[in-house]
């Protein structure tokens, strides 16, 4: 089968980006020959691409796929041709019109849920069940904060969160994407290039600030995070858009109200193949009920995958974006 992937050879900028076509063989044992209908783009491709996070060269580029199963090799069970299966990885190689995949990395998709959907969501979704009932433990009642809360993370964030009974308090940059954390369910929203975010929140909270945040940005909002967090509060730092959080005195967490500080990574909590299938199971679970609704904000052909990272990192986006082979 003919297939054109995506390949680096270095890291760096958007115009790393290169393309090639290969010729797949037939599927090994435990693959299975995918072909894709629709690809999810994440803050981690970006990572992988421009160097934050260390990858293996020359490689493949994205985790997040949907499609339809072509062939499978020996030993696999449970799938078939003509499958409708989804991937967040661990392997590299999604930014492609077809490939070989572990078969172990796949998930069998219900029939209420597009391939769209299923790119658009897998990833963040999982991450974001990951984050609120795994890692933090958010009870409903509680006040949380949510940063870049009109995002692809921080919209399904907000959605999972208002539907287990929190208090949403979001963070966005501009007036569209404001309407758009409201639309997903956030009780405050604060423009953050216009006000104190960290004395909203305390406002909010009659100054006892919040038991959790959740912090894709990095260190551009650290100190925020930080100072609108509880006492003894949980500060889930789990992505860097705005620079990874470095040289960080632990005596700070003290300073703040002996707080505690976490960087969660998806596949430490799906490690085990149980706790793939229970968060997969959860995932879908909350979008075939509507409490979580996917919104797919941008669209772009497979080979505009540099100008997808270029919008994605300057905040041009809003949602889930997807890469259409």
């Amino acid at each position: 089968m003919q297939a054109i992937q995506a390949f680096i050879e270095r890291q760096g900028g958007p115009e790393v980006i290169d393309w090639r076509e290969v010729t797949l063989d037939k599927p090994g044992p435990g693959q299975v020959l995918l072909r894709h209908t629709a690809i999810g783009l994440n803050y981690i491709d970006i990572y992988h691409r421009d160097g934050t996070y260390p990858v293996q060269l020359p490689g493949g580029l994205g985790l997040e796929s949907a499609g339809e199963v072509i062939a499978v090799g020996e030993g696999v069970h449970g799938f078939q041709p003509g499958d409708r299966v989804a991937t967040f990885g661990p392997e590299r190689t999604a930014y492609a019109s077809a490939r070989l995949v572990s078969a172990a990395s796949l998930f069998k998709l219900p029939p209420t849920i597009d391939d769209e959907t299923a790119a658009a969501a897998l990833l963040k979704a999982c991450t974001v069940e990951m984050l609120v009932e795994r890692c933090a433990k958010v009870e409903a009642g509680w006040p949380v904060l949510v940063h870049a809360a009109a995002g692809g993370v921080g919209l399904i964030l907000v959605q999972w969160l208002k539907a287990i009974g929190a208090t949403v308090i979001g963070t966005v940059s501009t007036e569209a994407k404001e309407h758009a954390a409201h639309a997903a369910g956030a009780d405050h929203v604060i423009r953050y290039k216009n006000d104190d975010v960290a004395a909203h929140v305390r406002e909010i909270t009659d100054g006892q600030g919040v038991p959790v945040t959740f912090d894709g940005i990095g260190m551009a909002t650290w100190d925020v995070s930080l100072k609108a967090t509880a006492r003894r509060g949980l500060i889930v730092s789990y992505g860097n858009a705005g620079g990874p959080v470095t040289g960080v005195n632990l005596g700070i967490l003290a300073q703040h109200g002996s707080q505690f500080v976490t960087r969660p990574t998806l596949f430490d909590y799906y490690h085990l193949p149980g706790e793939r299938a229970a968060g997969a199971a959860r995932v879908f679970e909350m979008i075939e009920s509507g409490a979580v609704q996917i919104t797919v904000g941008q669209r772009y052909s497979l080979q505009d995958a540099a100008r997808a990272h270029a919008d994605l990192e300057a905040g041009r986006t809003t949602g889930s974006s997807l890469l259409i082979p």
